[in-house]
């Protein structure tokens, strides 16, 4: 499975996150918070489900892509290190 889409996801999730949060803490403008709401919730309910159905993730990443704001960067990390975990070393003499 291509993971570009997952990236794409956990990254708006962040940024909507922040946006929600900034706007949070200084003006309280009701169309940001019509708009950043549904699209961090989208974002993060596409990043658990993308994650929790694919194959090479681990409970952990699992677990990890559950925690709102930064669990999909974190899962992808972590998706990187198994995958590199997986192949094997370029030091190997191979007959």
């Amino acid at each position: 499975m291509n993971l570009r889409h997952l990236r794409i996801a956990a990254q708006g999730e962040l940024i909507s996150l922040i946006m929600l949060l900034t706007n949070l803490a200084t003006t309280h403008l009701k169309p940001v918070s019509s708009l950043m709401g549904p699209t961090h919730g989208c974002a993060y309910l596409y990043v658990v489900v993308t994650t929790w159905r694919l194959e090479q993730a681990t409970t952990v990443i699992k677990a990890t892509a559950v925690i709102p704001g930064i669990g999909g960067l974190l899962a992808l990390r972590r998706l990187g290190r198994h995958d590199l975990a997986d192949q094997p070393s370029e030091d190997v003499i191979r007959p």
